[in-house]
């Protein structure tokens, strides 16, 4: 008998089951997956890890293989509106029932074993995929690589999107320790693509200790960008007069070339053409990268929430968006290097309305009053005590000339397009 009949209080029980919310191990998760499914014969995966960038390269990833007529399942996470967003099929997220029904596969073999959240999650997609016979499974690493539950599974090509300072806590304080850890899902003779432009010592050194074959950007593979489209290749093939990526900003091309450099590493198991990877780019779609929402007051949407995202944020806002002025709303969580992210914007914000959201990890009303205090920063908006407040404040500060920036977490995000969606 399932212990839950519906999703929320399967999720509700999740995180108050496991010790901590975040565990990193493989142990528990590879122990229970080997008795869900003792005879796992997978389909073919594509595992992305990294910092920033993730989540695009299975966007581009996902519309393209979509596209040539594959069946193909995506795993990513956070969700931004909705939790079945984590686990779609063809683009779509799957049932409420059906992740249900895999948790509950996954509770009745548990036995003693204790999961986390994201270790539930992990297995329920896993599970679906299996069932769904699928043409192609792709895998978000959630935190890391090396101890992150996706890594029980063995990629067919994996990805490293990129290397920056994050999770610090849990991966370490320099990007050679980071590389290390996201150097985790490498294995013997399967290709290793690393869309990072520097990729630190530490990434090379575990693929030749694991005899891992990388392929580099902009050395095993690379692009150029004209005022009208762009060229890709590689020491086999090459793209020419390829349409720019539907998702915004420069740091997306390193995305985009990522995930044609994984899609021809796939090419003698999975043929695509290039009209449609033509296709593909020209239709991929990511909610909360650089989404611009038109309104009355237009409303820019990102999800970034570490120095490296958010540079390219700011680039992305001084290139389109120059003479406006920028009213941010903003909330964050508290193992984030705020100070770093404060500095790269105060100088393009017009003033900040800081947002509360409902995470145990957001930092602190009074630790980011003192960082702005630090810092002389005196437009700041305290004192809003849900969401929608901070955004109306916004509103009523700006002009029809002017662009409100929602940024600094997924929480933050998701509150507005849950609000937008359902009005």
């Amino acid at each position: 008998m399932a212990r839950f009949n519906s999703l929320p209080p399967w999720l509700d029980w999740q995180e108050q089951f496991h010790p901590r919310l975040i565990d990193l191990g493989l142990k528990r998760a590879a122990q229970v997956f080997n008795r869900l499914h003792p005879n796992y014969s997978k389909p073919l995966t594509i595992i992305v890890g990294g910092t920033n960038g993730k989540g695009s390269c299975i966007a581009f990833l996902e519309t393209i293989y979509k596209a040539q007529g594959y069946k193909v399942g995506a795993y990513t996470s956070p969700e931004i509106s909705h939790y079945r967003e984590r686990i779609k099929i063809n683009g779509l997220a799957v049932t409420n029932q059906m992740i249900c029904d895999a948790f509950s596969r996954i509770d009745a073999v548990r036995e003693e074993v204790s999961l986390s959240y994201f270790e539930f999650g992990t297995l329920a997609a896993i599970d679906i995929f299996l069932r769904a016979n699928l043409d192609i499974q792709l895998l978000e690493v959630g935190l890391g690589g090396r101890l992150d539950a996706v890594n029980i599974i063995d990629a067919d090509v994996s990805i490293i999107s990129s290397i920056s300072i994050d999770h610090v806590d849990w991966l370490g304080g320099t990007r050679e320790a980071i590389g290390f850890e996201k150097a985790g899902i490498f294995r013997e003779n399967i290709p290793a693509i690393i869309g990072d432009s520097t990729p630190p010592d530490s990434l090379i050194s575990a693929a030749i200790a694991k005899k891992t074959p990388l392929r580099c950007i902009h050395k095993h593979f690379d692009y150029q960008i004209t005022s009208t489209d762009w060229h890709w290749n590689s020491t086999t093939v090459s793209y020419s007069h390829l349409p720019l990526p539907a998702l915004k900003g420069q740091h997306q091309f390193n995305n985009a070339a990522t995930a044609l450099m994984a899609i021809t590493e796939m090419q003698p198991y999975l043929q695509v053409d290039k009209k449609v990877i033509e296709k593909g780019l020209k239709e991929t779609k990511l909610k909360g990268r650089f989404q611009l929402i038109n309104s009355n007051i237009p409303i820019l949407l990102d999800v970034g929430h570490n120095p490296q995202a958010v540079k390219m944020l700011a680039n992305y806002l001084i290139s389109h968006f120059k003479n406006k002025k920028i009213h941010a709303v903003f909330a964050i969580m508290k193992d984030k290097d705020i100070s770093s992210i404060i500095d790269i914007m105060d100088e393009l914000v017009n003033d900040w309305f800081i947002s509360p959201i409902k995470s145990p990890r957001a930092v602190s009303k009074i630790v980011l009053q003192k960082l702005f205090i630090q810092k002389n920063i005196a437009n700041v908006n305290f004192g809003f005590q849900h969401f929608s407040e901070a955004i109306a404040a916004a509103r009523r500060n700006a002009t029809k000339d002017d662009l409100i920036l929602i940024f600094g977490s997924f929480f933050l995000v998701s509150d507005y397009l849950t609000e937008f969606e359902n009005n």
